[in-house]
């Protein structure tokens, strides 16, 4: 199976779809909140979480959303706009799944993809259309030259 980067490395087309899967957790959170200085309680107070009529505090919708640019970053994907639907909670512990499917690409490489992003029992919690600029030849070029070194720049390769 041909990975992300691999995939970009060939030359990105419409019809291409990549998936992903990512189990957030508290400290996903705390660090997120770090990062955006957003503590609104619902994320990390029960007791405010029930008043909105949430059965537990839930994860940031933009920390769930950030799947998009995990994908966007494997495949070279320059990202000109986001538009997010924001359909159900995310919680700490639940397993979600990106689905992005390239929709348009025209002849300066301007892109379009659907996204959806979905729980283990099929809930869709968020829905996005994205645009963006793939990879041209000279970029190609790069991610190939990176492959073979070992892409030693892929902060998700160097995880593993």
């Amino acid at each position: 199976m041909v990975g992300l980067r691999e995939r970009a490395a060939e030359g990105l087309q419409v019809g291409d779809s990549f998936k992903i899967s990512r189990t957030f957790t508290d400290d996903d959170v705390v660090n997120f909140a770090g990062i955006s200085r957003d503590y609104n309680p619902v994320h990390f107070d029960a007791r405010f979480a029930k008043a909105r009529n949430f059965p537990a505090p839930v994860c940031h919708g933009l920390l769930a959303a950030g799947m998009v640019t995990e994908i966007g970053g494997q495949i070279g994907w320059l990202a000109t706009v986001m538009n997010f639907r924001f359909k159900g909670p995310v919680y700490v512990g639940e397993t979600i799944t990106c689905n992005w499917v390239i929709t348009d690409i025209d002849q300066k490489g301007r892109a379009k993809a659907s996204v959806t992003i979905t729980k283990q029992d099929g809930a869709t919690v968020i829905e996005a259309e994205i645009g963006g600029v793939v990879p041209g030849d000279a970029e190609r070029k790069v991610l190939s030259q990176m492959l073979s070194e070992g892409d030693p720049t892929n902060g998700l390769t160097n995880r593993q």
